[in-house]
């Protein structure tokens, strides 16, 4: 396409007011329509053709790919799939389907009667794009306390129980010290307070859990009963996590995305929540490798992989978060497009978790500021999240945090954000 139009036709653009309508959702689509004062049922009909999804998909069979395609052009939209399909010279494809939502909503029931897993695809799809595109409140219960998410987005407040945390290591050491700033946290408005004993900066020296029992048991007794949110206990030691949850703690923040099957026991067990978060290793080792041909792509299917083992194993969905892992194992290039991309991790279906606070690829792009004059960074970071589609966001610096996205709430109810416009036909 070419660039900016000459002088010649900027008239014609300021006397018609042509602009491109910036839309990110199809209830937004629906209310610009509604202001032309058309007809409310062809508004509804039209709104599913006003904006179009990428939907990708991979481990496509060689016979199932061109039907998908063919299905989708005779809706009206598209897929682009591999090359050697065509040829045969591949057994498996990965599939990017282009289609309105209209078009997405027709498509389960045209592959319905096709062969090669394409009814189960068809469903998948249609899950995950209602999935994406889900707004609603939801409660996440915990043992002894509960969070809404959804709506707009909220705030984790982080205490770092611990003498090298990369950010406050050293500063709520002390049980009275961590306690007063887990109640001061809550007071500026986090949902959550997550507590961690732990170090989980990269090269961080492991800690027994004995350990990290003793310097998080004063913490959580003392704060069992001061809290009206829930306590997170950010620990990837089932064990710490058992003493945690029976000491009084609600959620399970852990760094190792229940790789652990006593964990998994764990979470099904007490019906606690659980934050799983992406890792590659652990937090000494982390770093090492950070070479991934898709990062986006092997982040999602590594969290698919998880959540699907926990509920296979008695965890139940409604329990589960997960968070991309920023910073963990990736680099800040890969760090800032999982950023950028989060809202891509909705389609799996649970509430998402981002803790970028005063991370290194923050650093990185600000001129190599130190770890304590990145808050501003921090604040940005919080709010493409927010925007982006994550509910909960894991800050130390939390009275800013919570005032950055209050405007985005603001913004959101300013336009009325909303979901999906209900179905209707489409023809």
């Amino acid at each position: 396409m070419a660039g900016p139009d000459p002088a010649g036709t900027r008239s014609a653009v300021a006397r018609f007011r042509v602009r491109v309508l910036q839309t990110d959702d199809l209830a937004e689509v629906a209310r610009e329509l509604e202001r032309t004062e058309s007809d409310p049922e062809a508004v509804g009909l039209i709104a599913r053709k006003g904006r179009t999804l990428l939907v990708r998909l991979d481990d496509v069979s060689l016979k199932a790919s061109p039907l998908l395609k063919q299905e989708l052009l005779a809706l009206g939209g598209d897929a682009a799939q591999a090359r050697g399909v065509a040829d045969h010279s591949v057994a498996r494809s990965v599939v990017v389907l282009a289609a309105t939502v209209g078009q997405y909503q027709r498509l389960p029931a045209k592959l319905d009667r096709q062969p090669f897993h394409l009814r189960e695809i068809g469903r998948a799809v249609e899950s995950a794009i209602a999935n994406y595109s889900h707004r609603a409140s939801r409660t996440i219960e915990g043992l002894h306390r509960s969070a809404v998410l959804g709506g707009y987005p909220k705030v984790m407040g982080v205490v770092n129980v611990t003498p090298d945390s990369f950010s406050d290591g050293g500063q709520y050491l002390e049980p009275d010290r961590a306690v007063a700033r887990a109640v001061e946290l809550a007071g500026e408005g986090a949902a959550v307070i997550d507590v961690g004993a732990e170090s989980t900066r990269p090269g961080a020296i492991a800690v027994s859990p004995e350990a990290e029992w003793k310097r998080l048991a004063p913490v959580l007794a003392s704060l069992h009963g001061r809290l009206e949110v829930p306590i997170s206990v950010d620990t990837r030691h089932a064990e710490v996590a058992a003493r945690a949850l029976d000491a009084g703690a609600d959620w399970v923040n852990d760094v190792g995305g229940l790789r652990d099957p006593e964990m998994r026991r764990l979470i099904a067990r007490t019906g606690a929540p659980a934050v799983v978060l992406h890792m590659r290793g652990d937090p000494a080792t982390m770093q090492s490798n950070t070479v991934y041909t898709d990062v986006r792509d092997e982040v999602y299917g590594a969290l698919a992989e998880a959540t699907e083992q926990a509920i296979a194993d008695g965890v139940a969905p409604t329990k589960l978060l997960v968070d991309p892992g920023i910073g963990f194992g990736k680099s800040a290039e890969q760090s800032l497009e999982l950023l950028d991309h989060v809202g891509e991790f909705r389609s799996l279906g649970y509430p998402v978790v981002v803790g970028a606070s005063r991370k290194s690829f923050l650093g990185a792009v600000t001129g190599k500021r130190p770890v304590d004059d990145r808050v501003d960074a921090s604040l940005a970071a919080a709010v493409i999240a927010a925007m982006r589609g994550a509910e909960l966001i894991r800050a130390h610096d939390v009275q800013a945090t919570v005032r950055a996205l209050a405007v985005v709430a603001a913004a959101r109810r300013a336009h009325g954000e909303g979901g999906l416009v209900p179905p209707s036909p489409d023809p």
